[in-house]
């Protein structure tokens, strides 16, 4: 475990006790991406769930969901939420979902376009408990980031909210999707030398065929690219998915269902934020049940993105099994018994 590992967990262990003691034992220390609302105030060109929030005439979660899942995930010793969208900010009920998650048990992250940060509203959500904003830019390139999310002036603004949310004492990162011509760019290297500067680490999500990107192969990654992100890791304070954590999680291996999962608006199980394939909802199966059902996908225990990387599996699974249906596509129709370790 390296020094800045051993000191996050040290950190932990001092502010946040009952999350340190489920991340020791468990291991894993899984992150649960909770897309709690798909509301939000931006358009992004990049957005990849525009046809899963269409599905408005389905039940939704609200608090009291909220409040049963993680009562079911403490016992299961998960430890980590990230609250997405949507735009977390623009809730309504941000507090009481909040509050359902259980501050004391669970480190709390927050995924936001900053649009909607200020002084009172940092302050806020530091009293309420969250403990770390995960802040999106896309690029340094000011012009590009705005025409990106649609929005004039957005850049400015996600610029302006790193100084106020390292002012009222919130963790932060900056969130940045990299395509393979990205990843060599001087921007990047400019952006994480930016950030770096500033005390902020770098969280890099690999462009992915999903979405607004459905069918774009031509910005994927390879493996050279991973061990290249892999060399940076030494001399930047940037990471993936992939990076080791809390000293836990040691092999890079795909995070989908294992270390991560997506809980959708409507109650859906995914395996990767970004695999819309529900392997169980919420509202019919126990929480348990489905996650054991995502640990036992074979393909899902690949030393690599497999959304982002690999070919065969992309081909496989999301061209020829999702790409074209209503999303998500339930599991049945994705994954045969072959699938499935017994």
């Amino acid at each position: 475990m390296n020094q800045k590992e051993l000191n996050n967990r040290n950190k932990l262990k001092e502010e946040k006790p009952l999350v340190y003691e489920k991340i020791i034992k468990n291991k894993i220390a899984p992150i649960i991406q909770l897309q709690y609302n798909y509301i939000c105030n931006f358009k992004c060109q990049h957005c990849s769930i525009d046809k899963v929030k269409q599905k408005k005439d389905r039940r939704s979660l609200v608090p009291d969901d909220i409040k049963n899942i993680f009562e079911q995930a403490d016992k299961l010793d998960m430890a980590r939420v990230t609250i997405t969208g949507g735009e977390p900010l623009a809730f309504k009920d941000l507090d009481q979902v909040v509050e359902a998650i259980n501050p004391q048990k669970f480190y709390i992250n927050c995924d936001s376009n900053g649009w909607l940060i200020n002084e009172e509203s940092a302050k806020h959500l530091k009293d309420i408990g969250i403990d770390r904003i995960q802040l999106s830019l896309d690029s340094l390139n000011k012009e590009e980031h705005d025409s990106f999310r649609q929005a004039k002036g957005s850049a400015d603004r996600v610029l302006k909210a790193v100084d106020t949310i390292q002012n009222s004492g919130l963790g932060l990162f900056m969130q940045t999707v990299v395509t393979k011509n990205r990843l060599y760019s001087i921007e990047f290297i400019n952006y994480l030398n930016y950030f770096n500067r500033r005390g902020v680490g770098v969280f890099v999500t690999f462009a992915k065929p999903v979405g607004a990107w459905e069918g774009c192969f031509n910005d994927l990654i390879d493996r050279k690219d991973l061990e290249y992100l892999e060399e940076l890791e030494k001399n930047y304070n940037v990471f993936s998915h992939l990076t080791p954590a809390y000293g836990v999680n040691e092999e890079r291996n795909c995070v989908a269902g294992r270390n991560i999962f997506s809980i959708t608006q409507y109650g859906d199980v995914l395996p990767c934020p970004y695999f819309y394939c529900s392997m169980g909802n919420l509202f019919e199966e126990s929480l348990e049940t489905i996650h054991n059902r995502c640990l036992k996908i074979k393909a899902f225990n690949k030393d690599t993105c497999l959304l982002a990387e690999d070919k065969e599996f992309i081909d496989k699974y999301l061209v020829k099994k999702i790409y074209g249906k209503d999303l998500p596509v339930n599991y049945t129709n994705v994954f045969t018994e072959d699938d499935f370790n017994c």
